[in-house]
């Protein structure tokens, strides 16, 4: 976790493009086939800011946890990431989110993308 911090502080430095506080509103639902499984909407308050690089973002808050039954639970949820410019048309870009109560969890996203 520390390398990714440092890694976000790095990239803050050179010409901003973009920087700031934001509020962030996400529903991520989930299904198997047909069968729905359940729904997360995040509400976060975060920070971000590009340089000449790439860019990086920090955000948390509460998200409600509701599982198919209805049945919703509240958590203290948190997102770092940040997007590294390999070349004028690549990117590599990653994510740790984590959800915070009586058993930590963690997800990473990792990708690269390509621009036309």
């Amino acid at each position: 976790m520390k390398s990714i911090i440092a890694t976000g502080i790095l990239l803050s430095f050179g010409t901003a493009a973009v920087a700031g506080p934001y509020v962030n509103i996400e529903n991520n639902a989930g299904l198997t086939g047909s069968d729905f499984l359940g729904h997360t909407t995040d509400f976060h308050l975060g920070y971000e800011d590009a340089g000449d690089v790439g860019s990086w973002y920090i955000q948390a808050g509460p998200s409600v946890f509701v599982d198919d039954a209805g049945s919703s639970d509240t958590k203290t949820t948190g997102k770092i990431g940040g997007a590294v410019n390999a070349s004028d048309n690549i990117s590599v870009y990653g994510e740790l989110a984590a959800a915070f109560d009586d058993v930590n969890n963690y997800a990473t996203k990792l990708g690269v993308k390509y621009s036309f």
